[in-house]
């Protein structure tokens, strides 16, 4: 069994009293000029940031013309006197901090920490943050289908093959099982976000954001990779699921651009 970890070192900081953090200053972030590159315009743009501590290599995203695109932070600027109705603003920054232990499977790395890969902090590698006015419902018709048997998903077999093609080229870069819940990240011409119920090899109440009336390409990748990861699990590291019932798999491909890349310290151990 091979196992991969990423850390990084930190100096011990003594534990503060309750009294002594509500008493105390809020911390408030260093103002910056960040010079930031979108690598889908290739384009590199300056923007105000007063809400983040950034360093160099952050993942961010802005407002403006380039609202939603994923930019890396390249250059900061401490020292500037700037008219701010001249720049737009960062605002928000990916949690690309990842540590745990992680195994081989397949395509992807899998965790069974849920503090290791958790869907909260792997959304931001892909999506800006939510605007407050934006709203969301869904509905289910509470059918399922056998997940060793996704004929009986419904679905048409050419969108099955474009599915089947999302899954071997591993654009289903995120996946992850909580008792009988699971979500999962499907990257297309964006990230969509998927959410489904699973439980005696019957998934039930899959969902996708690209609002298709009728099952899509990304949910049927989506279960091509839970069918190989759980297959992969019950092989190979049965006992640690069982403990848990829980785990996470991400793409190797995508674990190490967003946690590894554009970092300037830490290490990983093989």
């Amino acid at each position: 069994m091979f196992q991969i970890g990423f850390a990084a070192r930190f100096e011990e900081q003594p534990v503060k009293k309750e009294s002594e953090i509500s008493s105390g200053p809020a911390l408030t972030p260093r103002k910056s000029v960040a010079r930031i590159h979108f690598p889908a315009r290739n384009m590199t743009l300056s923007y105000y940031n007063d809400a983040f501590d950034l360093k160099r290599g952050d993942i961010v995203y802005v407002d403006g013309k380039l609202e939603g695109l994923r930019g890396r932070v390249v250059d900061l600027t401490y020292n500037f006197k700037i008219k701010l109705s001249d720049y737009k603003r960062v605002i928000g920054v990916a949690d690309t901090q990842v540590r745990g232990e992680f195994h081989f499977a397949g395509s992807h790395f899998v965790s069974f920490d849920r503090a290791a890969l958790p869907y909260e902090k792997i959304i931001t590698w892909f999506k800006a943050p939510e605007k407050e006015d934006e709203v969301y419902v869904s509905g289910n018709d509470e059918q399922s289908f056998r997940l060793d048997d996704l004929s009986t998903m419904k679905i048409s077999g050419s969108v099955a093959e474009r599915g089947h093609d999302y899954f071997v080229e591993n654009k289903v870069s995120y996946i992850c099982l909580d008792g009988a819940h699971g979500r999962a990240i499907v990257e297309g011409s964006q990230a969509y976000e998927l959410e489904f119920d699973y439980c005696n090899g019957e998934v039930q109440n899959l969902t996708c954001s690209c609002f298709c009336s009728y099952p899509c390409k990304h949910e049927f990748a989506a279960m091509l990779q839970l069918r190989e990861t759980l297959g992969i699990i019950e092989k190979n590291y049965a006992k640690l699921y069982d403990e848990t019932c829980y785990f996470a798999a991400v793409s190797k491909g995508t674990l190490l651009n967003f946690a590894v890349d554009g970092k300037d310290t830490g290490s990983i151990v093989l």
